[in-house]
C-alpha cells in the first residue's frame, strides 16, 4: 500500500509561505501554483531536504498544483549519477510523485542563448581576472568593490571571447562571464557576480558537450522562469542571493509567470551534521558504514534504520516553516517516529542475551498471542510454541536480588508473557567469568491461561522469554546518536572529535521467536520491553540482522544516562544561560530594567503595557527581553485581554514551555490570542487549557486542532465493560496477580482503560475493574 498522502487527507498547515500563496491567489497574480524542489546531485538526501521536500511538494498538492525535481546538475566534478537515482528514491519513498523529472543540463543552449543577450545588451561582459583577484577586487561589507578592468570591454570582444570560451580554446579558470550590475552595491552578491565559468570536465548528462558551466545565481532563476515555477522556496541562506535572481530574470524576460523566491528558515536538528562535505567526510574516512548507515542523517540512513516516510513527514509537520534559524530538539523526530511504530508495529519476543532455561514439568503448548495491545485495536495474532526449554535474558536473572526485584531469582516465581508461572530451582552453569548461562525451574501447568500456582506461592512478575528449540538467532544492531554533544560544531570544534563510540553496539547470539524468521527487509518490529526494531538489508537467510530504530522511551529526556555515556560534566548542575549574562550584583528585576533602558523598543512596550492598565509589577516580568514583549503586543493587538495576557504568560506559559525559552518555540501571536479566545468563551478551561498550550508548544498546532485531537466521545456503560473483559483477556497474568491479591496492578489496568477509552467516565471505568477483579 502507497504511504502517499491524498490531497483530500493531507491537512491545510499553516505558516507564512502559504500566506503568502493565499494572497497571490485573492490577488489574482497567479492562478495556478507550481513548485520546485531543487537538489544538487552531489550527496544523498538528509532530513533538512525532507523538510524542504515536504513543504514544496506538500504546497502543490495542497493547492492542486504542480512541482516538479529539478537537479542542479551544474558542476560536474561533484556530480554522480548514484547520487541522480538515490535522490528520486528519496523523493518517491517519502510519498511524493514529482509532476516532471528535469535536469539543468536541458536547459544549457537556453542559458547560453541568453547569455549571449545579456553581453549585446551591455549586461555582461568576459572577466580575465582569477578568482583570488575577483575577491579582492570585489571589496568588503565596509569598503565598495573596484571595476574589473576588463568590465569596459566592446560588446564584439566580449561575444568573440565568450563563443571562443564556448569552443574551449581557453583553459580552467582562465576567464569568467560576469554579469554588469554594481560594484558599489551594499549588497555584495550584486557586485558583478559570475555568470559562467570554464570547466574541461564530463558531465554526467551531456558528456564533453560542454565545457563552460552556468553558475547557480544564472541558472537557478532562468530554470524556474522555463518551468514556469511560481513560487521558488529557499532556505534562508540565499537570502541575498535573491536580488540576483530577480535582476536575472529582469534582464533576460520578460517572463509569463514570473517566479518570486521567498526563503524560509533551514533545519538545524541537535546531535547531527548537516553539512554534504562532512556527512562526505564521515563516509570516506570510515567513520560510517556509508550513505546509508542507520546513524546517518540522510534519508537513505533513516530508512535503513526503520523510520517510516510517514513518521518523517509528520515531523516536518510538527516543526512547522519559519523565518529565523533555530536547532530543534532530536527528541522531537524521535517522538514522531515512536508515535509512528506504537501503531504500526506488531509486537514480538526476543532475548538480547539469552541464558537457557530447563523447565522441569512443562508439557509442550502453543498459546495464541497478538501482535498489538488492546490500546493500539489492531487484529492479528501469531502462534507462540513453548517446550521444555526456553530463553530469558540476563537482564532478568539476578543471583541476590535488590529488595523491589519483581523478575526471576533463586527459588522466585514469575510468569512467563503469555504463557505459565515458573519457580527458579538452580543455577546449572556459568561461564568463566560466573555468569549465569543455564538455569532450572520448576514449571506450574495449572496456571496456563492466567490461573495462580495450585500452593499459592506470590507470583513476582511477568518476564519475556523465547522458545529453545523454535526461536531463531539474531544480530541485533543497537545504534543511538552518532554524536556525544547536542552541538557537535559549536565554537568551530572539530566535529569528528565528539563521534559517539557507543553509537553502535553490536550483539550476537540474540535469539526472537519464530514469526520473525521469515520477515520481510524492511519491517518494523517492537521487541516487547527492549526496543522498536527494523530487519536490516544485510539479512540472509538464516541470519536475520535486526537494526534499532529508537528505545521504547526517550531515555534522554528522562535524564537517566547509563554509567558509560555519564561523565562528571553531566552531572553538576547546569547554570541558566539567562544567568550567566547577569551581573553577580544585580536581581533579575534590576537585569530587566537594564534591558529597557539599552533597547527603547521594551521601554516603549513597558510604557504601552503600564496603559494598558497593567500592574508595574507584571509590567516589568513581561518588558525585560524581545520575545515575551512582542508576543504580549502583538497577542492584545488581537483582541486579547491585557490582563488575562499577563496571567498566562506570567503564571501558565514558563510551565508549558518545559524549560525552553521563548525564542526557541513556535508560538506567535495569533495563535496564542486564539487559545486566549477559547478561554473567555469557556471552550477551555481548568487543567485542560493548560495541556492544549503545552501541546500547542510541542507541537507547533493552532488550538483548535490540538483541542479537536484531544477529544474524545463518550463511552456508555457496555462500552466501558466490553473494554475491561477484552483487557483483562489479553493480560489474563496481570489479572490473575491482582485476584490472587496483588491490587496494586489495578493502575496498570485502569491505565491501559484510560489509553484505550479517553472518553470513559474515570469513576465507571474503576468500578467496573474492581468489579471484573474481584477487588472490594
Amino acid at each position: 500500500m502507497s504511504s502517499e498522502p491524498t490531497p483530500t487527507t493531507a491537512r491545510r498547515a499553516h505558516d507564512f509561505i502559504r500566506d503568502i500563496i493565499d494572497e497571490d491567489l485573492r490577488a489574482g497574480r497567479h492562478t495556478r501554483i507550481a513548485t520546485r524542489f531543487p537538489p544538487e546531485p552531489n550527496g544523498y538526501l538528509h532530513i533538512g531536504h525532507a523538510k524542504s521536500i515536504c513543504l514544496n511538494f506538500g504546497v502543490a498538492r495542497e493547492y492542486g498544483g504542480t512541482c516538479n525535481l529539478r537537479y542542479d546538475d551544474t558542476n560536474p566534478e561533484k556530480e554522480d549519477i548514484e547520487y541522480v537515482r538515490s535522490i528520486e528514491a528519496d523523493v518517491r519513498w517519502l510519498g511524493f510523485a514529482p509532476t516532471g523529472v528535469y535536469f539543468s543540463a536541458d536547459y544549457f543552449p537556453k542559458m547560453y542563448e541568453l547569455a549571449e543577450r545579456l553581453v549585446r545588451e551591455g549586461n555582461a561582459y568576459v572577466c580575465d581576472l582569477d578568482e583570488e583577484q575577483i575577491r579582492v577586487y570585489r571589496g568588503s561589507l565596509s569598503e565598495p568593490g573596484k571595476p574589473s578592468p576588463y568590465r569596459d570591454r566592446s560588446v564584439e570582444e566580449n561575444l568573440d571571447l565568450l563563443r571562443r570560451m564556448k569552443a574551449g580554446e581557453f583553459p580552467d579558470g582562465a576567464r569568467t562571464l560576469r554579469a554588469k550590475i554594481d560594484m558599489a552595491s551594499p549588497n555584495m552578491k550584486l557586485r558583478d557576480p559570475l555568470l559562467y565559468r570554464i570547466r574541461h570536465a564530463e558531465h554526467h548528462r551531456t558528456g564533453d558537450a560542454w565545457c563552460i558551466y552556468p553558475m547557480y545565481d544564472y541558472a537557478h532563476p532562468l530554470e524556474d522562469a522555463i518551468e514556469g515555477i511560481t513560487h521558488s522556496i529557499c532556505t534562508l541562506e540565499f537570502e541575498n542571493n535573491r536580488a540576483v535572481y530577480d535582476w536575472v530574470l529582469e534582464h533576460t524576460g520578460p517572463w509569463t509567470p514570473r517566479p518570486r523566491q521567498y526563503e524560509f528558515a533551514r533545519l538545524a536538528l541537535d546531535y547531527t551534521v548537516m553539512s554534504k562535505r562532512k556527512l562526505l567526510t564521515l563516509v570516506e574516512r570510515g567513520h560510517v558504514s556509508g550513505w546509508d548507515d542507520p546513524r546517518m542523517p540522510t534519508i537513505a540512513g533513516m530508512r535503513r534504520r526503520g523510520f517510516s516516510p510517514e513518521a518523517l513527514r509528520a515531523f516536518a509537520e510538527m516543526i512547522g516553516v519559519a523565518k529565523a534559524n533555530s536547532t530543534v530538539d532530536i527528541g522531537k523526530l524521535e517522538y514522531c517516529v515512536r508515535q509512528d511504530l506504537n501503531q504500526s508495529a506488531p509486537r514480538v519476543l526476543g532475548v538480547l542475551h539469552p541464558i537457557e532455561v530447563e523447565l522441569v514439568g512443562a508439557t509442550p503448548m502453543t498459546s495464541e498471542a497478538p501482535f498489538f495491545p488492546p490500546d493500539v485495536g489492531k487484529p492479528g495474532s501469531r502462534p507462540l510454541a513453548l517446550g521444555s526449554r526456553i530463553y530469558v535474558d540476563r537482564d532478568d536473572w539476578r543471583d541476590e536480588p535488590p529488595a523491589d526485584y519483581q523478575r526471576l531469582a533463586p527459588g522466585r516465581t514469575v510468569r512467563l508473557r503469555y504463557g505459565l508461572c515458573i519457580t527458579a530451582d538452580a543455577v546449572v552453569e556459568r561461564d568463566a567469568q560466573g555468569n549465569v548461562t543455564k538455569l532450572r525451574a520448576i514449571a506450574h501447568p495449572e496456571t496456563v491461561g492466567g490461573g495462580n500456582p495450585a500452593d499459592g506461592r506470590k507470583v513476582s512478575g511477568v518476564v519475556h522469554w523465547v522458545d529453545a528449540e523454535t526461536s531463531v538467532p539474531a544480530e541485533v544492531r543497537l545504534y543511538d546518536r552518532l554524536f556525544k554533544s547536542a552541538k557537535p560544531e559549536e565554537g568551530g570544534a572539530d566535529f569528528l572529535e565528539q563521534l559517539d563510540p557507543a553509537s553502535l553496539v553490536v550483539v550476537r547470539g540474540a535469539r526472537v521467536e519464530k514469526s520473525l524468521a521469515s520477515a520481510e527487509v524492511g519491517s518494523r518490529w517492537q521487541l516487547e520491553r527492549v526496543g522498536y526494531f527494523a530487519v536490516d538489508s544485510d539479512t540472509k537467510p538464516g541470519a536475520l540482522v535486526l537494526n534499532r530504530i529508537v528505545t521504547l522511551r526517550d531515555s534522554y529526556a528522562e535524564k537517566t544516562k547509563t554509567p558509560e555515556r555519564a561523565d562528571k560534566k553531566d552531572l553538576e548542575p547546569k547554570e541558566n544561560a539567562k544567568a550567566k549574562t547577569r551581573p553577580k550584583t544585580r536581581s533579575p528585576k534590576e537585569y530587566r530594567a537594564e534591558a529597557r533602558a539599552r533597547d527603547p523598543q521594551l521601554q516603549s512596550a513597558h510604557d504601552a503595557m503600564i496603559a494598558m492598565g497593567l500592574g508595574a509589577d507584571a509590567a516589568d516580568l513581561l518588558s525585560g527581553d524581545r520575545a515575551t514583549a512582542d508576543l504580549f503586543v502583538a497577542t492584545t493587538k488581537l483582541g486579547a485581554a491585557p490582563d488575562v495576557t499577563a496571567k498566562w504568560m506570567i503564571n501558565e506559559l514558563p510551565r508549558a514551555l518545559g524549560g525552553k525559552e521563548l525564542g526557541e518555540v513556535s508560538l506567535d501571536a495569533p495563535r496564542f490570542a486564539a487559545f486566549l479566545a477559547k478561554l473567555a468563551g469557556n471552550a477551555l478551561t481548568g487543567s485542560a487549557a493548560k495541556q492544549a498550550l503545552a501541546d500547542m508548544i510541542a507541537t507547533g498546532k493552532s488550538v483548535d486542532d490540538v483541542v479537536r485531537e484531544s477529544a474524545a466521545p463518550a463511552w456508555s456503560a457496555e462500552q466501558i465493560a466490553a473494554e475491561a473483559d477484552r483487557l483483562i483477556a489479553a493480560n489474563a497474568d496481570k489479572a490473575a496477580q491482582v485476584k490472587a491479591g496483588k491490587v496494586g496492578l489495578l493502575g496498570f489496568f485502569v491505565g491501559q482503560m484510560v489509553k484505550a477509552a479517553p472518553g470513559a467516565d474515570p469513576k465507571e471505568v474503576n468500578r467496573v475493574l474492581r468489579e471484573r477483579l474481584g477487588i472490594a
